[in-house]
């Protein structure tokens, strides 16, 4: 009884505790991206429950990513409203102000991507991290709901540093 009791414990702490994916961000812009050979950078993102299935259970949290030189950006990370296309606008002629990376999509994606995939999507999340040597890190993400199934989940993103960089980002 005891046991089950641990258990149960250890499970709802886990459950409340919220997940931690570990994302790759790899250089396809910019002066690190001529580095031979190319850096890989990581990023811990923390909060919902990214890839198991339900974008609905995803909520914000925290983000570490360690830059080049060993320099570490921090920040926090949030669901952007989705931007709805009225009726008879094209959907070009409506682009999300705050931040606006839609260039960054479509540089790592292809043209047209940010208005084909991501613009007016429900799962659309944003972030901005300071790093200890001055970089400033922003960064989107999306979760493909096209793509996913039950298992696993494909969240796509991208970022754009103070020094010229853009990044692919990969969960």
């Amino acid at each position: 009884m005891k046991r089950l009791g641990l258990i149960l414990l250890v499970t709802s702490s886990l459950m409340m505790s919220g997940c931690t994916r570990t994302a790759r961000l790899y250089p396809v812009q910019g002066p690190l991206s001529n580095q031979t050979p190319a850096q890989v950078f990581f990023a811990k993102i923390s909060g919902g429950s990214f890839g198991l299935g339900n974008p609905a259970a995803i909520y914000p949290g925290n983000i570490s990513v360690i830059l080049s030189g060993g320099e570490i950006a921090k920040g926090h990370w949030a669901q952007v409203t989705a931007v709805t296309v009225p009726k008879g606008a094209a959907p070009a002629s409506v682009r999300p102000t705050a931040g606006d990376m839609s260039s960054v999509w479509d540089t790592v994606y292809g043209q047209g991507y940010f208005v084909a995939h991501v613009l007016g999507t429900q799962y659309y999340y944003r972030a901005a991290a300071s790093g200890n040597h001055g970089t400033v890190l922003d960064l989107e993400m999306y979760w493909d709901t096209g793509e996913s199934n039950a298992h696993y989940s494909i969240i796509k993103g991208v970022a754009r540093d103070n020094k010229g960089n853009i990044y692919k980002v990969v969960l």
